[in-house]
């Protein structure tokens, strides 16, 4: 009978230390996790970031092109004025020298 409470206690602190162990490897598990988990959440939160930059850039890109095209509807209407001031420039010139030419013959 003396071998019999040695063994349940020597079982018993064996399932102890097996619990012991069991218990630190589940709390090891769970420190990884939540380390998992919080890793996670700061990898979403850059994603967010950059898609709201991304959709910035894309926001500012469609201004920067609108305010291009309009910049060149201005530059094509300015090449055009300044075209037809320099074909009235040089008729009135023509003018001028054809009536300079009239005055020297005269």
């Amino acid at each position: 009978m003396s071998d019999r409470p040695a063994s349940v206690s020597g079982n018993a602190d064996q399932a102890s230390a097996d619990i012991e162990a069991a218990t630190r490897r589940l709390i090891t598990a769970l420190d990884a996790l939540e380390s998992a988990v919080e890793r996670r959440r700061e990898a979403d939160r850059d994603e967010n970031e950059l898609a709201i930059r991304i959709q910035a850039l894309g926001t500012d890109r469609s201004r920067l092109a609108d305010e291009l095209d309009g910049s060149l509807v201005k530059s094509r209407k300015l090449e055009r004025v300044n075209r037809e001031i320099a074909e009235r420039l040089d008729a009135a010139i023509g003018t001028i020298r054809s009536v300079l030419d009239a005055g020297e013959i005269s």
